[in-house]
């Protein structure tokens, strides 16, 4: 019989779960879908390749979204059982609150195995994989993220402004380049048109400007140079723009256990760079317990009887999810500025929820109603004054 009422809760879990964690997947990508639609519309990228990119920011999202619906699976499962009254036939039927949780620790520990899977192996590699891609498309379409009649500075030291963009991107008409890093000097180069080259060997971009001058004034303001050309070639630095994709420049988000726990290792870090490494090595294990706790919070405040179950229960999910991400960014912050050690700016988080989900455990398996012993409490404290 408990098997039957365990793989009973368990389905009306992961049925929820999985529709949730679409849900919550597909918001996120919603964040990205505009530059997406810009890449397939504006700088003609495939279709193929954009589905590479999507794949690649998965792991991300579902490093956060696994754990949030599986709050908000077993909020509304349980909320409907009791809404339903099964919970009280259940415990009429001698089913104890702890039996009721073992298909729900079942959930909680699948789940965990899959966010730590995912943010122990996938994320580093998906992240990392992003930026390669994103060099790809660079490579392909020079011109991606330079838009026309807005100044574009993403390369040092040359500010770039193109008045005409044709849809393809194949060249710019118009254009306006500040130039300040040969010698220190502050060049103005007008041209009719410019082509960017992608050089995959050296991570540069080549733009060729044609039909143009170039203006130059001396530092002391004295002296004023004009050099018409037809053809001028200008380097610029591919790896600045997309932060470089070299296996050296990996940032903490990108490295497996391994390469941070090996960077760390390395002499001459600073004690900043130190915090941020041991920061990425604790959430690895941190984040993916979030869905133990989650579980063993989400039933005692499941199973409070309510109309609006989904509601409720999207409702209630999006509290806990608040105050623990702010917790953690919080831990975070203080670990960043060195007030805190990694250990205890991450983990604190964690414990404060353990901590709050045994009680509130214990009180629904006595069936204590915190807020009746809340009215006792005052209640008496007022006689008493």
């Amino acid at each position: 019989m408990h098997k039957i009422i365990s793989r009973y809760i368990f389905k009306e879990i992961a049925f929820s779960f999985i529709i949730i964690l679409f849900v919550l997947t597909f918001v996120l990508l919603m964040g990205k879908i505009l530059q997406i639609m810009d890449l397939i519309v504006n700088k003609g990228i495939s279709i193929f390749t954009i589905a590479k990119l999507i794949s690649f920011l998965l792991p991300a999202f579902m490093l956060f979204t696994v754990p949030i619906a599986l709050l908000i699976a077993i909020l509304i499962a349980m909320g409907r059982l009791s809404a339903d009254n099964e919970i009280t036939v259940l415990k009429a039927s001698g089913v104890s609150l702890t039996q009721i949780y073992y298909p729900v620790a079942i959930a909680s520990l699948i789940t965990f195995i899959i966010t730590i899977i995912v943010g122990y192996l996938l994320v580093p590699q998906s992240n990392f994989a992003t930026k390669r891609l994103l060099f790809t498309i660079a490579q392909q379409n020079a011109s991606i993220g330079i838009k026309e009649k807005v100044f574009n500075a993403d390369f040092k030291g040359i500010l770039l402004y193109a008045e005409k963009i044709p849809p393809k991107g194949d060249f710019m008409e118009n254009v306006l380049i500040s130039d300040n890093h040969i010698r220190g000097e502050q060049n103005t180069i007008l041209a009719k048109k410019a082509y960017l080259f992608a050089d995959a060997d050296s991570m540069t971009v080549m733009l060729r400007l044609e039909n143009g001058s170039i203006h130059s004034v001396s530092p002391d303001l004295k002296n004023y140079r004009k050099i018409d050309f037809k053809i001028y070639d200008i380097n610029l630095d591919l790896s600045s723009a997309i932060s470089g994709i070299s296996e050296n420049s990996k940032t903490s988000v990108e490295m497996t256990m391994g390469e941070l726990l090996e960077k760390m290792r390395k002499p001459g870090l600073d004690k900043a760079a130190i915090r941020e490494l041991a920061i990425e090595v604790h959430k690895k294990f941190s984040i993916p317990l979030s869905c133990i706790f989650f579980g063993l919070l989400a039933l005692p405040l499941g199973i409070k009887s309510h109309r609006a179950v989904k509601s409720r229960g999207v409702a209630v999910a999006i509290i806990v999810v608040s105050i623990y991400y702010l917790l953690r960014i919080c831990g975070e912050a203080f670990v960043e500025t060195g007030y805190l050690s990694p250990e205890v700016g991450v983990w604190t988080p964690n414990i404060i929820f353990v901590l709050f989900s045994i009680y509130l455990f214990y009180m629904a398996d006595r069936e204590i109603s915190l807020l009746h012993m809340l009215k006792v409490f005052f209640w008496r404290k007022f006689r008493t004054n």
